[in-house]
């Protein structure tokens, strides 16, 4: 169908945040996709983790660890770098100095990984389904939900599948990050539809956030980690409500295959919303929290 629209988590998201940001972005079109290190710094260490895990899974662990991981990541950076500056017509975005911090604290995260890989990712009795794993789901006639997942195994024993996502986070996430279902709704929904497209019934699926953290918490006399996993809530309940609410996204939204131009895409201030909104304070909108 030519007209058939394709909605993805951060889309989704976006809309719940703030339904008229939503629509300044994707109706009227006058965002801007804004690059920074942190955007770069986490494609290139996604990628070099993803290497690791294809070669560990589909040859051998001997083999990932023989990877020249500290080059791959230094590779992509330079790679990354380049890319977008060719995109942004050569202006930076970045300084040098930060490139040369980020990449020593990739190091650090790549050490740790190696030296800790078996407490989080074990080869006996599990299988790689695959990395960067499309999801592409019919969610009416007219609308399909898009995503991909970063590296999908199974537990051949169990019968189980894991979605995991990797996150580049400064120090980790707090109470309150975990909380933010902005943040955790995402691996709600690729576990719905990812089951859906592909028969898996929902108890046969778990999920998890794989973060790796530039930094750690200076003078302290407890053990830290480099890595942080966190599974949120996402029994029937929870991935009910979710999905529920992309269901009203939808309605909202989108007249068949159309956008909803009659809507009432209401504002919704906060210092949360507003804070790093790149329309707060602009013509488009005045009613942002300065």
């Amino acid at each position: 169908m030519d007209g058939l629209k394709k909605i993805s988590y951060s889309q989704y998201s976006q809309w719940d945040v703030c339904p008229f940001k939503w629509k300044l972005n994707y109706v009227d079109k006058l965002g801007e996709y804004t690059d920074s290190i942190h955007t770069m710094f986490g494609t290139s260490m996604h990628e070099v983790l993803q290497t690791y895990l294809t070669v560990m899974y589909n040859d051998t662990i001997k083999m990932a660890d023989a990877l020249p991981l500290k080059d791959m990541l230094l590779t992509r950076m330079k790679r990354n770098y380049k890319q977008i500056m060719e995109r942004n017509g050569g202006e930076v975005f970045c300084e040098q100095s930060d490139m040369e911090e980020f990449y020593q604290h990739g190091l650090l995260i790549l050490d740790w990984f190696k030296k800790k890989r078996q407490n989080y990712f074990s080869k006996k009795g599990y299988e790689l389904v695959g990395i960067e794993v499309p999801i592409d789901y019919d969610i009416d006639e007219n609308i399909k939900f898009i995503g991909y997942i970063d590296v999908l195994i199974k537990d051949t024993v169990r019968d189980r599948y894991k979605i995991i996502d990797i996150k580049t986070s400064t120090m980790g996430w707090n109470k309150y990050q975990k909380s933010d279902k902005n943040k955790t709704d995402q691996l709600l929904l690729y576990k719905n539809f990812w089951g859906l497209e592909n028969d898996v019934p929902l108890d046969k699926i778990d999920v998890e956030y794989f973060i790796v953290k530039r930094k750690l918490y200076e003078k302290v006399d407890f053990p830290q980690r480099r890595v942080q996993t966190f599974t949120p809530a996402n029994g029937k309940p929870s991935i009910n409500k979710v999905v529920n609410n992309v269901n009203r996204f939808v309605e909202d939204c989108f007249t068949d295959d159309k956008h909803n131009l009659q809507a009432n895409y209401m504002k919704n201030p906060s210092p949360k919303n507003c804070r790093f909104c790149e329309f707060n304070q602009t013509e488009h909108c005045d009613a942002g929290v300065k």
